[in-house]
C-alpha cells in the first residue's frame, strides 16, 4: 500500500509516547534537533540485534530483514512507494548521488541557500567542475528571481537547521518545475515532527536521517526519488546493492534498477536499520498532526516565557516556525555546557543554541529550561 492511513487513529498519545523514554525522567531533553533520546524500543532493537548473532547461523538475513522494514517504515511515514526509497549512509550522500546522475552541460545552475545545512551546500558546490554554478538565495523570498530556464536543480531545506524557519516548498517546487528543474528536499529537521507528504510537496527529490526526530541513530538515512529511472546519468558511486540483483555477484557487470535502489552503494549500517525501525515504529503509533499542534503549542511557550524574562529568542513567525527555537547567545555551546550541567540538554549552532521539542515534551520542561537559565544568568 503507498503511503500512510490518512484515517488511522493515533493509538499514542503525548504521555504515553514519553513513557518510551524513560531517561527524560532525570533529564530535560530539548536537543532532538541534534540527537534523539534513548527509548526502550532502542533498547530492544540494540538487544535483538546482538541476540541475533549469538546464534550458529549468520544473522544475515535478519539483518536483511531489517533493511527493509526500514525501507517500508520510511516510504510509509512521507506517503511514498518502498521502490521510491533508497538507504544512504547520509543525507550528504543521498545528495551526492543526485547531483552525480544530473547533466550540468545545458543547465548548469543549482540554486541553494545559506539556510541550508552546509554539508549539503557542499555537495552542490563540489559540482562546480562538473559545470554546476551554484546560486545562493539568501531569503526564501530570493528564490523567485534566482531560478530560471538555466536551472537544474533547486535545493531547499523544509525546515532550517539553525533558526527552524519553515520553507514554502510546495511553492518552490512548483516554481522549478515551471522552468524546467527539479526539486531537492532536506527534511531531516521536519520528518516525525510534522506531517511529510511528497506528492503534496510535489518535491522530485527528499532526503532525512534517522538520528535526530526519527528517534533512531546516526550512520543511516533515506533519499526518496519520484522518478529515480529517469536520471540523466547513472550513479557514479555505487556497489553491490546498487544491481537489480545484489547476490548475482557477478563482478563484470554494471547494470541499474529503474528503482530509487540504484542509488545505494554497500552494506547498510545494521545497528542503524535496527534502530530506524524502533524508532518509525514510535512515531507510527502517533498522528503527525497531533504532534505538530503539541509542539507548537510547546515552541510558542518557550519563546513567550524565555522572553518575558529577558532571553534574546530568534523571530520567527509562530506559522513558519518547526519544531525548535534559538536562543541568541554570544557563547552558545559554553550555554549549551552550563545548561547540561543543570539537567537541561539544548544544541548549539552558529550564534544560537537550539531548544528543540518533540512529542515526549511537556510544558514541564519549559519551565525547567526557564529556571536553568534564570539560575545561570545570575552564576
Amino acid at each position: 500500500m503507498k503511503g500512510r492511513d490518512a484515517t488511522a487513529t493515533a493509538v499514542t498519545g503525548p504521555a504515553a509516547f514519553r513513557a518510551a523514554f524513560p531517561m527524560l525522567e532525570r533529564t530535560v531533553h530539548l536537543a532532538g534537533c541534534s540527537l534523539g533520546p534513548r527509548s526502550t524500543a532502542l533498547d530492544t532493537a540494540m538487544d535483538a540485534m546482538l541476540g541475533a548473532m549469538t546464534g550458529t547461523e549468520a544473522p544475515w538475513h535478519l539483518f536483511e530483514e531489517q533493511v527493509g522494514l526500514a525501507r517500508e517504515g520510511f516510504a510509509s511515514l512521507i506517503g511514498a512507494r518502498t521502490e521510491q526509497i533508497a538507504l544512504v549512509p547520509s543525507a550528504s550522500v543521498g545528495a551526492y548521488q543526485v547531483a552525480s546522475t544530473a547533466d550540468w552541460s545545458e543547465r548548469p545552475k543549482v540554486v541553494t541557500t545559506p539556510l541550508e545545512f552546509p554539508s549539503l551546500a557542499h555537495v552542490w558546490l563540489a559540482q562546480r567542475p562538473r559545470g554546476a554554478q551554484v546560486v545562493f538565495a539568501e531569503r526564501p523570498d530570493d528564490y523567485g528571481a534566482a531560478v530560471d530556464g538555466r536551472t537544474r536543480l533547486v535545493s531547499v531545506p523544509m525546515t532550517g537547521y539553525q533558526d527552524a524557519l519553515r520553507m514554502p516548498v510546495a511553492e518552490l517546487a512548483a516554481l522549478a518545475h515551471r522552468e524546467g528543474a527539479e526539486l531537492f528536499v532536506d527534511a531531516y529537521q521536519a520528518v516525525g515532527v510534522e506531517p511529510v507528504d511528497v506528492d503534496r510537496l510535489g518535491c522530485d527529490y527528499l532526503v532525512a536521517g534517522t538520528s535526530k526526530y526519527l528517534l533512531g541513530l546516526p550512520g543511516l538515512a533515506f533519499l526518496y526519488a519520484r522518478t529515480p529511472g529517469r536520471a540523466e546519468r547513472e550513479p557514479s558511486l555505487t556497489g553491490w546493492f546498487g544491481r537489480p540483483d545484489p547476490f548475482s555477484f557477478d563482478p563484470r557487470t554494471l547494470d541499474f534498477p529503474d528503482t530509487a535502489s540504484r542509488y545505494q552503494t554497500g552494506t547498510a549500517a545494521v545497528p542503524a536499520c535496527y534502530a530506524a525501525v524502533a524508532g518509525l515504529g514510535l512515531i507510527a503509533r502517533t498522528d503527525p498532526v497531533h504532534v505538530q499542534e503539541h509542539i507548537r503549542g510547546l515552541t510558542a511557550l518557550a519563546a513567550e516565557h524565555l522572553g518575558a524574562q529577558g532571553e534574546h529568542v530568534r523571530d520567527i513567525a509562530p506559522e513558519r516556525r518547526g519544531a525548535h527555537i534559538g536562543i541568541v547567545d554570544p557563547d552558545p555551546a559554553g550555554l549549551a555546557e552550563a545548561l547540561a550541567d543543570r539537567g537541561v540538554m539544548v544544541s548549539p549552532r552558529g550564534d544560537v543554541a537550539r531548544v528543540s521539542f518533540h512529542y515526549y515534551n511537556r510544558a514541564e520542561d519549559v519551565e525547567h529550561l526557564c529556571a536553568a537559565l534564570r539560575d545561570h544568568r545570575i552564576s
